[in-house]
């Protein structure tokens, strides 16, 4: 895919995935490729499609597998190197935060979390946070808009964390808040915000959750964030990324959405391929989306 912008996510440590991603990057020599978290194998798998620790080699999937995969990327293609963004997502354990940054100081890709960096003239904003799940992993989880939780979740002070988190943080903290102080009062006009999570209320949000109650109360088919809706309405940046509700496609037919200038495309996907969202963030109503 010939295209300035590459875009995936939800890899979930699939080496098919990435061996399909990677070879996309060499074909295509993107400018850049954004990864929109959910990028590790499952907390509880060492490594997913096959394979043992052996087959790993020295160290864990980031700072041992894939940093050799991009090493060796790097390697063949010398100065046509894409700047690739990455954030987690919330099935990856934030103690392998530590193996993310690492790849950043080596130059192999730039951790986008909780950043603003330029590349081109545009500034990438990285945000991995979701509002509460039903899932226990809490590590990238916050309140949305206040601490209210939808039936069948699990607040962020419940679970488990794979690292220590401060009370007041995990009790008080918002998606809303944790916005405004990442974008301040920052330029939106040629931002690009990487999420891993879609805005509430779309199709890109749009969970299989139909027919299905708890406690007597009919469960919100919508799963995304509020405050992330709001935020994109509000201060409208050019382009925003997202996963993480890998059914939306398939359940809704698209993968992409307008709200207001605002263009915000998903890479979620509940299939067995990879899919990969090609754009140019001048041209953005030609992005197109492929399953490889």
């Amino acid at each position: 895919m010939a295209a300035p912008c590459l875009f995936a996510s939800d890899l979930h440590g699939h080496r098919d995935r990435y061996d399909t991603l990677l070879a996309a990057v060499e074909a295509g020599r993107p400018d850049a490729v954004f990864l929109g978290g959910d990028l590790l194998p499952h907390a509880f798998e060492p490594l997913a499609a096959g394979g043992g620790d052996d087959e790993a080699g020295e160290g864990g999937f980031l700072d041992g597998y894939l940093a050799r995969r991009l090493s060796a990327l790097r390697e063949r293609l010398g100065a046509s190197y894409p700047a690739i963004f990455a954030i987690l997502g919330n099935d990856d354990p934030r103690a392998e935060e530590a193996a993310a940054l690492d790849l950043d100081a080596r130059g192999l890709w730039r951790y986008a979390h909780g950043r603003r960096l330029e590349w081109n003239g545009f500034s990438v904003y990285g945000y991995a946070c979701v509002p509460p799940t039903p899932f226990l992993l809490k590590d990238w989880e916050r309140y949305d808009v206040s601490r209210y939780v939808d039936p069948g979740c699990v607040s962020p002070e419940e679970g488990w964390r794979s690292l220590p988190v401060d009370e007041r943080e995990a009790r008080y903290r918002t998606i809303a808040e944790d916005l405004e102080a990442l974008a301040g009062a920052g330029d939106m006009d040629r931002a690009i915000f990487l999420f891993h999570c879609p805005p509430y209320g779309g199709p890109l949000d749009r969970a299989a959750l139909d027919g299905r109650w708890v406690d007597h109360v009919p469960l919100d088919v919508h799963v995304g964030s509020i405050a992330i809706q709001r935020f994109i309405l509000r201060r409208s940046p050019l382009a925003t990324l997202h996963g993480h509700v890998h059914e939306s496609a398939r359940l809704t037919g698209a993968w992409r959405a307008e709200m207001g200038r605002t263009r915000a495309f998903s890479a979620a996907h509940d299939g067995p391929e990879l899919a990969l969202v090609s754009f140019d963030p001048e041209r953005l109503d030609e992005a197109a989306r492929v399953l490889l």
